[in-house]
C-alpha cells in the first residue's frame, strides 16, 4: 500500500507539473515610460550637458537579489548589451528573502510592486513599458532579446534634455534639468523629474550568489519636480562602501488614472492578491491522497 500511495503522488505531480525552463516572453506594461539616464560622478560637479531624445540609451531597471542565482545570469547578459551602448542599468535589489541583502530598502521594494507588480528576482523592466521576467531566452539568446528590447523605440521625436549637477558638500548636492519634448506626450499624463543615486559597486562576500562585487546599486530615488525645467537639491546617502555614488536623471511619464465607475460586488467570495490560492490540479491532488491515507488506515 505504501507503494500504492508514491506511485500515485508521482503521478499526479507528473499530470499537472508545469514544464521546466519555460522561457516566459517580455510582456507590456501600462503604465507610462521611463527614460532618460544623464548622469555625474557625485563628487564632480558637471556642466550643463544636452542630448537629444533619440539618441538615450534604454533606461533598464533590474530587480535583483545577492542570493538569487539566475539574476547572475540575466546581469552577464544585460552588461554585455551595455557594452554596445544600448542600455543603462539600475539594480534595485529585494528587501527580503533566502539570506538578507544589505542593499535592499522597503521604499525600494514598494516602488516595484506599486509600479510593475509584485515579482521576485530576477525581473528586467525595458524604459518602465516592457517587463521581462526569469533568466530563460524567449528569442534566441538573453543577449539577443535584451538588445531587441532595449532598441524598441519610444517615439519620443527630436527633443532633448540638458543636466548639470553642483556638489555642495560630500553629503547633498543641486540637479538642474531642461526638458524639451513634444507636448503630445503630456497629454492627459503627469510628469516626474527624479533622481537615481547610483553606487557604482559595493563588495559584498556573503552573497550567496557569489558575484561578491554588486553593480549598478540603486540606493535611493529621489522625486525633484514636475516641470520640464527646474534645480533642485538632493541628499545622498551614506556609500556602502568606497566612494563611487552617481546622480542620474531620470524622467517618468505617468498617464493619469482614469476613474471607472463602481460596480456592486456579485461575488462575496473574492480572491485578494495575499490571498492564499488553490489551483484546481492541487486540489485533486489532494483529495487522491486523501483517499489512499483512509484506504491505507482500513487495510
Amino acid at each position: 500500500m505504501r507503494r500504492l500511495t508514491v506511485m500515485v503522488v508521482l503521478a499526479l505531480l507528473l499530470a499537472f507539473a508545469p514544464p521546466s525552463g519555460t522561457a516566459l516572453p517580455a510582456a507590456p506594461v501600462d503604465n507610462g515610460m521611463v527614460f532618460g539616464g544623464q548622469w555625474s560622478p557625485a563628487n564632480n560637479a558637471t556642466a550643463s550637458v544636452t542630448h537629444n531624445l533619440s539618441d538615450l540609451p534604454a533606461v533598464v531597471e533590474v530587480f535583483t537579489a545577492t542570493w538569487c542565482e539566475n539574476c547572475v545570469d540575466v546581469e552577464h547578459a544585460l552588461d554585455d548589451v551595455q557594452a554596445e551602448g544600448w542600455l543603462q542599468q539600475y539594480h534595485m535589489h529585494r528587501s527580503i528573502g533566502e539570506t538578507q541583502d544589505p542593499f535592499g530598502t522597503d521604499m525600494l521594494d514598494q516602488r516595484w510592486r506599486d509600479k510593475y507588480g509584485p515579482s521576485s528576482p530576477p525581473a528586467v523592466e525595458f524604459n518602465g513599458t516592457m517587463k521581462k521576467i526569469g533568466s530563460k531566452a524567449d528569442d534566441g539568446t538573453l543577449q539577443n532579446e535584451f538588445t531587441n528590447l532595449a532598441k524598441a523605440d519610444l517615439d519620443l521625436g527630436d527633443g532633448a534634455t540638458s543636466f548639470a549637477w553642483n556638489p555642495l558638500n560630500n553629503r547633498s548636492g543641486t540637479v538642474t534639468w531642461a526638458l524639451d519634448i513634444d507636448s503630445e506626450h503630456l497629454d492627459n499624463a503627469t510628469l516626474n523629474v527624479t533622481v537615481y543615486v547610483v553606487e557604482s559597486s559595493a563588495d559584498f562576500e556573503e552573497g550567496s550568489n557569489g558575484l561578491g562585487t554588486y553593480p549598478h546599486i540603486v540606493r535611493s530615488i529621489v522625486p525633484v519636480g514636475e516641470s520640464l525645467q527646474g534645480s533642485a537639491t538632493v541628499d545622498l546617502p551614506v556609500p556602502f562602501d568606497g566612494d563611487d555614488l552617481e546622480i542620474h536623471l531620470i524622467y517618468e511619464i505617468m498617464p493619469e488614472p482614469v476613474e471607472e465607475p463602481t460596480q456592486p460586488s456579485t461575488n462575496d467570495n473574492t480572491t485578494g492578491e495575499d490571498t492564499p490560492f488553490v489551483p484546481f490540479a492541487m486540489t485533486v491532488l489532494i483529495a487522491s491522497l486523501a483517499v489512499v491515507v483512509i484506504q491505507n488506515r482500513r487495510n
